[in-house]
């Protein structure tokens, strides 16, 4: 499994971002075994009330995201702090939560974001029993999300790839990086 060398200068924390069931997690996970630190489930730091209400198929307003985001940064800080680097999968579907996120985490942010069709989305939620996320909040996320602007310089895969070639195209982007550090 290719891998970056500890030490190696990459942005401290990668966050994998889309919309439900592009791969965020199953990317974020393999990314971090790469890079050798924590993996950071942003669906672990919402609030109770925020779990209910997504299970409850509705939408979060961005009253219900700002305490959600400033946790995941916390966290991520966290994890730098005692890692050097951190992953963390996150939807971050609009700019406004991307530029929280990286105000808030106090190194550099990397994000990736995976895209896929919504009918090879709706498969893989289908394919989740016991999330909390319903299928039926798909549409509400597709139609948020703010794809990346040239300026945000996030790298965007399509999430149709198997997992190991996302993860093995990341750390390339990584290494680039690195390289120009």
């Amino acid at each position: 499994m290719p891998s970056l060398p500890a030490g190696s200068p990459i942005p401290g924390a990668v966050i994998v971002m889309g919309v439900s069931g592009c791969g965020k997690s199953t990317l974020g996970a393999l990314l971090a075994e790469a890079l050798g630190c924590p993996f950071l489930e942003g669906d672990a730091f919402h609030a109770p009330e925020a779990v209910a209400k997504m299970r409850g198929g509705e939408p979060l307003t961005d009253a219900d995201r700002w305490p959600w985001l400033d946790r995941l940064s916390a966290a991520v800080t966290q994890s730098m702090a005692r890692h050097g680097r951190a992953v963390a999968a996150c939807s971050a579907l609009r700019s406004v939560y991307r530029d929280r996120l990286r105000h808030r985490i106090a190194a550099p942010v990397q994000f990736v974001l995976l895209e896929a069709d919504r009918a090879a989305l709706v498969a893989r939620m289908a394919r989740r029993p016991g999330h909390f996320m319903p299928t039926s909040l798909l549409d509400s996320q597709l139609a948020t999300l703010e794809p990346p602007s040239p300026a945000e310089t996030a790298l965007v895969l399509p999430g149709a790839l198997p997992a190991v070639d996302l993860r093995d195209r990341v750390l390339a982007h990584l290494d680039g990086l690195a390289l120009r550090a």
